[in-house]
């Protein structure tokens, strides 16, 4: 496969579950929070508490290397933002060309590690499936492109945020993603909500859609010694 400017495809195990004979996903991979200076990448990390346990470094972003190329990634971003969109739609291009030889639907997710907007550039691609987990509950509150999928994520670092995240899940029938200590020990219901699993593929767009479903995910990296309330026990 080409090499690719910014997005990178097959370097996720979760997301390799779910590609396949129908699917292929390719995901944005940049700097968090505001590791990179001069701009906040993650403007919900300090109150969602997220910013200590991110999965920032859990898999292959355990790697200085990768972690250098984020943040080279996010410096462009900050400093060239014309320059960084250009790349990145010839990715899209590269990979929309890709995905129509192999015979398989395009999925982009562009936060893999940030929550940043990039609903311009989704719309100029209504052929690719786009979606996203955020922490920014009112992005939830505006009419999404039919192409792009969002699902909130859900901390109890601050019972304010918890109670925002629950309401605008319930308001907006939105689902929501919750990371659990121990993967044996997943209820059935969180909040009054069905749960299912989100750690056997990420095409989180394939979820139910019917009413307010939990998205379970089990802590990985530094998560698994997190205390601030991100991690449910």
């Amino acid at each position: 496969m080409s090499k690719y400017n910014l997005i990178g495809v097959g370097s996720n195990a979760k997301t390799i579950k779910g590609d396949g004979a129908e699917y292929l996903t390719g995901i944005l991979y940049l700097a968090p929070a505001d590791i990179v200076k001069g701009i906040v990448m993650c403007a919900m990390a300090e109150m969602a508490g997220c910013k200590d346990p991110c999965l920032y470094s859990a898999g292959r972003g355990a790697f200085n290397t990768v972690q250098a190329a984020r943040i080279r990634k996010t410096e462009l971003y900050r400093d060239n933002r014309e320059l960084f969109h250009s790349l990145l739609r010839l990715d899209l291009d590269k990979f929309l060309s890709h995905c129509e030889k192999k015979g398989v639907k395009p999925v982009i997710r562009f936060n893999g590690t940030s929550d940043r907007n990039f609903l311009d550039i989704i719309k100029e691609y209504p052929q690719i499936q786009f979606y996203d987990y955020t922490k920014n509950y009112n992005r939830v509150a505006k009419k999404l492109p039919d192409n792009y999928h969002l699902t909130l994520s859900y901390s109890e670092a601050n019972l304010s945020y918890a109670k925002n995240v629950i309401r605008e899940c319930l308001k907006h029938n939105v689902n929501m993603a919750v990371v659990f200590r121990d993967k044996n020990k997943i209820p059935k219901y969180f909040k009054g909500m069905p749960v299912i699993s989100g750690d056997n593929d990420d095409l989180r767009f394939l979820d139910p859609s019917n009413t307010p479903h939990v998205v379970a995910l089990y802590a990985k990296g530094k998560a698994k010694k997190d205390t601030s309330g991100f991690v449910i026990n």
